[in-house]
């Protein structure tokens, strides 16, 4: 059995959100593989933390022995930076950022560029720093020169996975399905679902949606909400827009639902619809790729890159304008929703390669210590050759990027 090692987030570790979810994949393949990992939720306010929060992690970290190996997800890292300072120098620590918390939205200037100063501090005190995004990785080097407050642990990108998955039959090539209007017995077109999964944050931008929603003509389309109730007013404020534009019987927030209920979802959607103002990866994207579905979303933060070209419509965030194009195309255009799903079959040729089972992947990319490097074949029919060649066990050969190396683990905690 290897040394064991603590990771420690903010709040419940079973919350149903892209992050605490990616967490716990984590968490599973490590122990799949013997590995020991203690899971702590710190109680108190975050990321605003108050004096709960700053005594919950200091007493959490004064428990560790000496040299113990600890990850510290960013929203209580970041956000108490004097409290992992106290302990750094005896404790092997990790940063875990899926985006800056000074990014997040609705945040006045000033609030704004304390979230930022604090995380970075928070960072000058860890020994390495783990992304979940290429995007992420960039913009907090940059916040780092911005604020002139650099940092030297290095940063490695461990993107999020995504378990295969069974596709949604509405989101299959077929003919339209035509249902009998009772009123006068002519055959209607079966409304279009779309699915929205995110919390009620004003970053996932709901409100965005649902204005939107209010200029594409009813009676062709209804939408699923899912997602905790994170923030009350936010909350309140979607819902009222729901009620003034009359939308009451299209669009429903369902709330947070356990997994089997958003598998139903899935499984009954046409497609995802994520307004998020910005995203540090988006897993949901992904996810509803695994499914099928094509993908409207925003160019918000990562989104630009998670979403694959021709998998999906982007618009930039906050535009209803250009939102409310974007729905009303795929609402009203087959040939549109025939071209996103050719795209979208492409695109998971190259998830059913490079994706599937990728959680315990990067789970041992975590946990293990060293830098491999294989190149594969440039050009193989053989999938079950390419994973004993890479050692890869279940992540595939790659051959949508022909000869490209393949990284199977990366020094972490001997450095």
């Amino acid at each position: 059995m290897s040394q064991p090692f603590t990771l420690i987030v903010a709040g419940d570790p079973d919350q149903r959100t892209g992050g605490y979810i990616y967490d716990a994949h984590i968490v599973a393949a490590l122990r799949e593989r013997g590995l020991s990992i203690n899971v702590v939720g710190l109680a108190g306010r975050f990321p605003d933390a108050d004096d709960e929060a700053a005594q919950a992690l200091a007493n959490t970290l004064s428990a560790l022995q000496d040299h113990a190996q600890v990850i510290i997800d960013g929203l209580a890292m970041g956000a108490l930076p004097d409290v992992v300072a106290n302990h750094a120098e005896r404790l092997d620590i990790t940063a875990l950022l899926h985006h800056p918390l000074g990014d997040e939205q609705g945040l006045n200037e000033i609030d704004q560029q304390r979230f930022h100063r604090s995380e970075l501090c928070g960072l000058a005190h860890v020994n390495r720093v783990i992304v979940t995004s290429r995007f992420t990785e960039r913009r907090v080097k940059a916040l780092a020169e911005q604020y002139e407050l650099p940092f030297s642990a290095p940063i490695t990108v461990v993107e999020p996975g995504v378990e295969r998955a069974p596709i949604s039959p509405a989101a299959q090539p077929s003919e339209p399905i035509r249902l009998l209007c009772v009123a006068t017995l002519t055959p209607r077109s079966e409304p279009i679902r779309l699915l929205c999964v995110a919390t009620l944050t004003p970053r996932k931008g709901q409100d965005i949606l649902v204005q939107a929603l209010a200029n594409v003509e009813r009676g062709h389309w209804r939408c699923d909400c899912f997602g905790g109730a994170r923030d009350v007013a936010f909350t309140n404020r979607v819902q009222t827009l729901i009620d003034s534009h009359q939308l009451g019987d299209r669009v429903t927030l369902h709330g947070e639902c356990d997994a089997a209920t958003l598998e139903a979802a899935y499984q009954n959607a046409h497609a995802l619809v994520l307004p998020s103002w910005y995203e540090g990866y988006g897993m949901v994207v992904t996810e509803a790729l695994a499914h099928g579905l094509p993908v409207i979303t925003t160019t918000g933060g990562a989104l630009r890159d998670t979403l694959p070209k021709g998998a999906g419509i982007s618009v930039a965030p906050g535009d209803v304008k250009a939102l409310t194009s974007a729905l009303v195309a795929f609402c009203h255009d087959e040939t549109l929703r025939t071209e996103l799903r050719a795209g979208r079959r492409a695109t998971m040729r190259h998830y059913a390669l490079n994706y599937v089972q990728v959680p315990p992947l990067r789970a041992t990319v975590w946990a293990t210590g060293r830098l491999q490097e294989r190149r594969l074949p440039r050009r193989c029919s053989n999938l079950r050759h390419c994973r004993r060649e890479a050692n890869l066990q279940r992540i595939g050969c790659r051959c949508v990027k022909a000869s490209m190396p393949v990284r199977v683990a990366k020094r972490w905690w001997m450095r």
